[in-house]
């Protein structure tokens, strides 16, 4: 979460026992969705309780993650989530928070590479348009990870996207030409 927003300073966010939510940038009270938009835009801010000063930003980003997972639209696989519990208490506890954010830095910062190394794999190739359906279903994966992004996608491009008859039909279509092209060559 590198990239700054508006104002570009850490934004203090203090939550009072009523478990309101209070911007002191923008002088007024605001929810769990405007920390995660925040967060997706790359906004850095610091969550701390009101009346005792302290930093609780961990305890509310977990908060955003649960009621995110509990939307239907799980990221975080169950056998995932038992390894990281099994992890509490172990002597490698201390690592596993480095770990997982040098995984997840990579992760975006290849993001691109990979997308280029698949889409130059099957240019010119018959089977680009299932690469690039394949690539559109990992890009819809990874929005998560991205800054700006969101889980599932939510966006008009997605709404547009065909139904899974639709994709069928146009799956069998390509199998369809594949085979006749196949056919073409062997004679």
């Amino acid at each position: 979460m590198k990239k700054q927003g508006a104002g570009d300073g850490v934004v203090i966010i203090k939550k009072y026992a009523n478990r309101r939510l209070y911007n002191t940038e923008t002088s007024s009270y605001i929810t769990l969705d405007h920390l995660a938009a925040m967060t997706r835009a790359g906004r850095e801010f610091k969550v701390v309780d009101a009346k005792t000063d302290a930093d609780i930003t961990h305890n509310v980003l977990t908060q955003i993650i649960m009621e995110e997972e509990s939307r239907g639209e799980t990221m975080l696989p169950v056998n995932f989530l038992r390894q990281l519990i099994s992890m509490y208490g172990d002597s490698m506890q201390t690592m596993v928070p480095g770990y997982l954010e040098a995984s997840m830095d990579s992760f975006r910062r290849n993001h691109q590479q990979f997308k280029s190394a698949v889409e130059g794999a099957f240019a010119n190739s018959p089977f680009a348009d299932i690469a690039k359906r394949n690539l559109a279903m990992f890009e819809a994966a990874s929005q998560a990870f991205k800054p700006g992004g969101t889980p599932g996608g939510g966006d008009a491009a997605t709404a547009a996207a065909p139904s899974k008859d639709d994709e069928i039909a146009a799956l069998k279509a390509e199998l369809k030409r594949l085979n006749e092209k196949i056919e073409k060559l062997g004679d």
